[in-house]
């Protein structure tokens, strides 16, 4: 959610004039879902809709009028919404999920490891966790039936940014079910986790080491960006999290099944 795809956090600024990343899934397999979810079953999309180039200011009206402004302007970030969410989604299943393109803030401090042990690889700070716990927070204050209405009625944006996205006849809210179904099934280890610094070749330092923490565990570090994600937010916050996804999902899912 607010942690770029490393183990680590960048807080580098999003940039809205930059163009999404064309999406390079890894397999048709991936894009097929077993059911279709028609969003139309969820409520009607709006009749006045902006073209979505226009769209920023409406959104933004409509998540303030649910959300309240201060809420909004501290976790979310509004311009080109549709887009940097519909990115975002798509790339929480993928090994790599550009932090600017983001549509929330980023989480405020930096990664934090433990001090270094006589013996042994550092491990994630305990209070690492701390960094997560208002966003989760806000994540579990959010009305969810209110905001599955304004998805619904806000989706032709989101459908057109899958679309641009390099999706064209394929069904955003079918991809967002099939990404919380993934977040879903993301590994919960108890014990800490071990990480370390990726090594830089050259003589010019590295000015932001925070940034540069993988998984010493090989599996852990082939994990998609948002299971990382989760194991990075700790165990509590990842639990409260799927919390909310689950009640998410039930929400959007509306499973028509497809033909083979």
């Amino acid at each position: 959610m607010t942690a770029p795809a490393g183990p680590a956090t960048a807080t580098a600024p999003a940039d809205p004039a930059d163009p999404p990343p064309t999406a390079a899934p890894e397999s048709q397999a991936d894009l097929l879902p077993l059911e279709h979810h028609p969003v139309e079953a969820l409520a009607a999309p709006a009749a006045d809709l902006p073209a979505p180039a226009d769209a920023d200011s409406r959104v933004q009206d409509e998540l303030t009028a649910l959300l309240g402004a201060q809420q909004v302007a501290t976790f979310l970030l509004t311009d080109g919404f549709a887009r940097r969410a519909v990115v975002t989604v798509d790339n929480l299943a993928r090994p790599q999920a550009v932090a600017r393109l983001w549509p929330v803030q980023p989480t405020p401090g930096r990664f934090a490891v433990d001090d270094t042990p006589q013996q042994g690889p550092q491990t994630i700070a305990a209070d690492n966790a701390d960094r997560y716990r208002a966003f989760i927070t806000f994540a579990e204050a959010v009305p969810l039936d209110p905001a599955v209405q304004l998805y619904a009625r806000l989706y032709p944006l989101f459908q057109t940014a899958y679309e641009e996205l390099g999706y064209p006849g394929r069904h955003f809210n079918d991809r967002l079910v099939q990404v919380l179904d993934h977040l879903l099934a993301a590994p919960e280890p108890a014990q800490p986790l071990a990480v370390q610094l990726t090594p830089v070749e050259g003589e010019v330092p590295s000015l932001r080491p925070w940034v540069r923490y993988e998984f010493v565990d090989p599996q852990l570090q082939a994990l998609s960006s948002g299971h990382k994600l989760l194991l990075r937010m700790g165990l509590d916050n990842a639990r409260r999290l799927k919390a909310v996804l689950v009640q998410v999902r039930q929400r959007v899912a509306t499973g028509v099944k497809v033909q083979q």
